[in-house]
């Protein structure tokens, strides 16, 4: 069976060439994550385009998300850095200035009027992805007195942690609007929206994007897991994103609360990206740890759609390598759960509808009779979701009419896409049998289990199911 669990790879100065991009998807790339955090509209575009002719010349639908910076907090310039000791006191400043004649504590400027409204004393601030961490204890106008609980050195831009607090700002920045726009006009795929709190993050971006690219819930906030159930259904995808909701959460909760996204997604059907830190030794090694070869086989055991790499393909010295080692490695495990199932994702209740009891009803006799596929016409994409929500043990092939569909089932697990002419029931099965054979997904003689929706091409009705020969 070809792998199951897609790869998300980003580009960045180390694989912003043709020829790297080419590479990356023959080592087993399926997304492309654009980070705009990083770099201009005008390198973003440059790489966009050569996505888009890899995806012609490898004749692979290519899946491109765009990930907005959202709103990131960073301290201001320092004149020098601060040598801190547990204890000290400091204060964070709304505005650069000099400090006052007598002035014993060292400033810090933090440009940020959202956080001065937000906090209150006895909060955490964590700076420097958490190397620092600093408990409020006094609040003024535009200034906030803090007390240092850890010694450590303190430099100019680092960037700012709030764990404790829910700030009361809109979802897309200035920048972030600017960037939407250009995604979208670039034709991307997904927005991956940084930062989520609550739903309402996720609706206000759904009106300015409407049906034009699908949206990623980046859940890096502790916030956002108050309201995770409304975020997962408002969103059509999502990122465990543990950088940032590492820093803001105790690392030993991190675990638990990504597999309990991943379950949680595949319930309802979303997409779910493990990402952040995978290969993080690939940045500068040609081999992982064997705790990171660990943890990209545990994202998959627990049933996620894609593990992703970030700075091991933007900034990396062997970005192709990950890529294969990440591809190997999720082989490996995939394989393992075919031979002991129990050791993979459980199988999930049966929804109380027809598409999805169809959905459960094709898997099982896909099992049971040994088929060599299944195969599945849709529209929407609904079709090939349902499926993949079982993790079904054999290959799943998809025909749609429409590019933009097979590009948004990149992301999901399992799925292999082809483009189908649009034509007739008994045509396009003739043409998936084809395919299969192209393909090399069945041999001769062997059974086919297909699902469709009748009236045959039309969107939202998955009620058929066929068995087929090679």
């Amino acid at each position: 069976m070809q792998r199951a669990t897609k790869i998300v790879a980003t580009l960045g100065p180390a694989s912003s060439t043709p020829e790297t991009v080419n590479a990356l998807v023959l080592a087993g790339v399926n997304l492309f994550r654009l980070n705009f955090s990083h770099g201009t509209q005008d390198e973003q575009a440059q790489r966009v385009a050569w996505i888009r002719q890899t995806e012609k010349d490898t004749a692979r639908p290519l899946g491109i998300i765009a990930d907005l910076q959202g709103p990131k907090y960073r301290i201001g310039t320092l004149s020098q850095p601060l040598e801190l000791k547990a204890g000290d006191e400091v204060c964070f400043c709304l505005e650069a200035s000099e400090p006052k004649a007598g002035a014993s504590l060292p400033r810090i400027e933090l440009p940020h009027a959202d956080i001065f409204a937000s906090l209150q004393p006895g909060a955490v601030i964590l700076i420097d992805d958490g190397r620092l961490r600093f408990t409020v204890l006094r609040l003024a106008a535009g200034s906030i007195t803090c007390r240092c609980e850890n010694a450590g050195r303190l430099t100019s831009q680092k960037g700012v942690n709030l764990p404790d607090v829910k700030l009361d700002i809109t979802p897309l920045t200035k920048k972030d609007l600017s960037d939407l726009d250009f995604a979208l006009e670039q034709g991307v795929d997904f927005i991956a929206l940084s930062f989520v709190q609550q739903t309402s993050d996720i609706l206000a971006t759904r009106a300015i994007i409407r049906d034009r690219a699908q949206i990623i819930a980046k859940i890096e906030k502790p916030s956002a897991l108050s309201e995770i159930d409304g975020i997962i259904a408002a969103a059509d995808a999502v990122m465990v994103a543990r950088g940032d909701l590492g820093v803001e959460l105790p690392a030993q909760k991190v675990p638990a609360i990504q597999k309990h996204l991943i379950a949680s997604c595949r319930q309802v059907g979303k997409p779910v990206i493990v990402a952040t830190q995978m290969l993080e030794s690939m940045i500068s090694a040609p081999a992982p740890t064997r705790a990171e070869a660990s943890d990209v086989a545990g994202a998959v055991f627990d049933g996620a759609d894609a593990v992703m790499l970030s700075a091991e393909t933007a900034a990396g010295s062997y970005p192709v390598e990950a890529v294969r080692m990440m591809a190997a490695i999720a082989t490996e495990a995939e394989d393992h759960i075919r031979l002991h199932p129990h050791d993979g994702p459980a199988r999930l209740a049966v929804e109380p509808s027809v598409y999805h009891a169809v959905a459960e009803a094709a898997v099982r006799l896909a099992e049971v009779i040994e088929a060599a596929a299944i195969i599945a016409f849709t529209a929407s994409g609904n079709t090939a979701v349902r499926l993949a929500r079982e993790r079904p043990r054999r290959q799943l092939l998809v025909l749609t009419p429409y590019r933009e569909v097979e590009r948004k089932l990149t992301l999901l697990w399992g799925v292999t896409t082809t483009l189908q002419a649009e034509s007739g029931y008994e045509r396009a099965v003739d043409d998936a049998i084809n395919q299969v054979r192209q393909k090399q997904l069945g041999n001769s003689g062997e059974p086919l289990v297909i699902v469709s929706g009748m009236p045959f091409g039309l969107s939202g009705t998955t009620n058929a199911l066929r068995v087929a020969t090679v």
